[in-house]
């Protein structure tokens, strides 16, 4: 996998660089990895609801093509964009979610930090009031859990976001981890589209790290687990 470190870029810019290198590449392309920042933005899943944009106030808001709803990206935070040729690889879109969500948990717990899943809603999520803590989640994906009991977010912070774009069987679009940011812009929102949820970061939970000692471990994680 060929990594590539951005620095910050333009987010249209960035997503349009993402959509031409998946249209046009070769078979026997390798996979990237593109590690980035972001300057302030709120970007909108392809079925986004405009309701979900409490008060954007003047942050620039771009509607993409990525699964999801409304998120922010900032400066503090780590955007990964893997582009994977998954028919390659040999695993299928839910699998590749899952790996997504296992590198963002090594990652935290490399700091010490126990990340969570939570069922029907991609990303991870910490415990608030025991964030280095191992106890299981009520409402972990597990067998026979109902969608409709599964946004039970009281008492997590959600720390990192995932959404993906997947043509040609290859994959674009990605992950963000939240490092050490000006959060008060999720306050606009309804992160992902669930009102009330909290988004948190590392510093947060009281790990003061900056986001170019977060990416190497990130960009490891990831590498390890899209591997085929």
């Amino acid at each position: 996998m060929l990594v590539r470190q951005l620095g910050r870029v333009d987010y249209v810019d960035t997503a349009l660089s993402m959509q031409r290198f998946t249209e046009s590449r070769a078979p026997d392309a390798p996979d990237e990895l593109w590690l980035c920042e972001h300057a302030p933005v709120f970007t909108q899943g392809i079925a986004g609801k405009s309701d979900h944009l409490l008060a954007p106030g003047d942050i620039q808001i771009v509607q993409t093509n990525r699964g999801g709803q409304v998120t922010y990206h900032g400066p503090g935070q780590v955007v990964a964009y893997p582009l994977i040729d998954l028919r390659r690889a040999g695993y299928f879109v839910k699998e590749y979610v899952y790996r997504l969500e296992e590198a963002l948990i090594r990652t935290l717990a490399h700091f010490g930090v126990t990340g969570h899943r939570v069922a029907h809603a991609p990303g991870v999520y910490v415990r608030l009031d025991d964030p280095y803590g191992h106890a299981m989640l009520a409402q972990r994906p597990q067998k026979g859990l109902a969608r409709d009991d599964a946004q039970d977010f009281a008492g997590l912070g959600k720390i990192a976001a995932l959404g993906i774009k997947v043509s040609r069987h290859c994959t674009y679009h990605g992950v963000a981890l939240n490092v050490n940011m000006d959060l008060e812009p999720y306050t606009r929102i309804n992160p992902c589209g669930y009102a009330g949820l909290q988004t948190v970061d590392l510093s947060t939970m009281g790990v003061n790290v900056t986001s170019d000692e977060v990416a190497p471990v990130l960009t490891d994680q990831l590498a390890r687990r899209l591997a085929p």
